[in-house]
């Protein structure tokens, strides 16, 4: 009996049997190029206004025939609330005359409620948003069922704890399909000076813990993601996996942006990162702001295969993006 050939034999077997069953093999880029849609920005700072300094960084979600955006609006003082606009197109918006949430408990005054990202989950709609009281910047949820009134839900990710975060938790991205039995957050902790992409899950959506003992997407030395690894929209999921559209910063701070792609069946395993940026600033209202050099994705609406993206830019105004899902 030649045992050698029966051994090749074997490892041929099992070579093809894995290959055959790991679908999660990604190779490509899901997306298009990005068109940005205006030159100028489609949403910008009211002179005295509640948003006079900033109105920026939104959440965006279809409801009621028309795309609706909860932005960070930043006052004079430089104290944040959310607020409210909305378009039939999805490029003309009319914002509200005053915000629709303002901060009022002690982990939002002084600061107050930053960056937030936008799921609808049954009859409700979740907000997740940066909670900062001027020392310590912290990951919070409210609910809504018409997005102009909000329940605080409370801190969700505390700052300063958790299997690998060592200092504030922000930018929570939850996954809306319930996985294994529990729904799916990325987010933002920080580690020895740098911010990098954590996993959490829930059954409740309001009880969350990490999901691993380390950054499910670390910094990369040298690259667009050096200094600060931060998910961008909820993810969604694909053809090709859970796609999760993501804000990466260099040593100087320059923000550009990116994509992981993570399997369907177990979000915590990474199948793709994408090894340059997708998206970087280039117009004169993404280059000077508030902060130089931003490109900050945090809204998607997606119909079909077409997605919108929404970010905002220079930490004053907000664009969009144009980009599909290949197929």
């Amino acid at each position: 009996m030649n045992y050698q050939l029966i051994k090749l034999n074997v490892f041929f077997v099992a070579l093809i049997l894995c290959l055959y069953s790991n679908k999660a093999v990604v190779k490509a880029s899901p997306l298009s190029k990005f068109t940005r849609l205006t030159n100028e920005p489609i949403l910008s700072p009211g002179p005295n206004h509640f948003d006079e300094s900033g109105a920026f960084n939104p959440a965006s979600i279809k409801h009621n025939h028309k795309i609706v955006l909860l932005y960070r609006a930043q006052d004079k003082k430089g104290v944040s609330t959310i607020g409210y606009a909305d378009s039939k197109d999805g490029i003309h918006f009319i914002k509200a005359t005053a915000p629709v949430f303002t901060p009022k408990t002690s982990y939002e005054t002084g600061g107050g409620i930053e960056d937030p990202r936008l799921v609808k989950i049954g009859d409700q709609f979740y907000l997740t948003y940066t909670g900062y009281n001027k020392q310590d910047a912290q990951l919070c949820l409210a609910r809504s069922t018409d997005l102009k009134h909000w329940q605080r839900l409370g801190i969700i990710l505390p700052a300063y704890k958790g299997t690998w975060n060592k200092q504030w938790t922000k930018s929570g991205a939850i996954l809306t399909k319930k996985i294994k039995g529990k729904y799916w957050m990325y987010y933002l902790g920080t580690r020895n000076g740098c911010d990098e992409m954590g996993l959490a899950n829930s059954t409740d959506l309001i009880h969350w813990q990490d999901a691993t003992p380390e950054p499910i997407l670390p910094k990369r030395d040298k690259q667009f993601d050096a200094r600060v690894v931060e998910p961008g929209p909820p993810p969604i999921i694909t053809k090709q996996g859970i796609l999760l559209i993501y804000n990466g910063a260099d040593k100087n701070l320059i923000y550009r942006t990116g994509y992981a792609i993570f399997d369907v069946n177990d979000p915590r395993k990474l199948l793709l990162r994408s090894k340059q940026p997708i998206f970087v600033p280039l117009a004169s209202w993404e280059k000077k702001g508030q902060v130089p050099n931003v490109v900050f994705i945090e809204g998607l609406v997606k119909t079909k295969n077409n997605l919108l993206l929404y970010y905002g830019g220079a930490d004053k105004y907000i664009g969009v993006v144009n980009t599909k899902l290949k197929p």
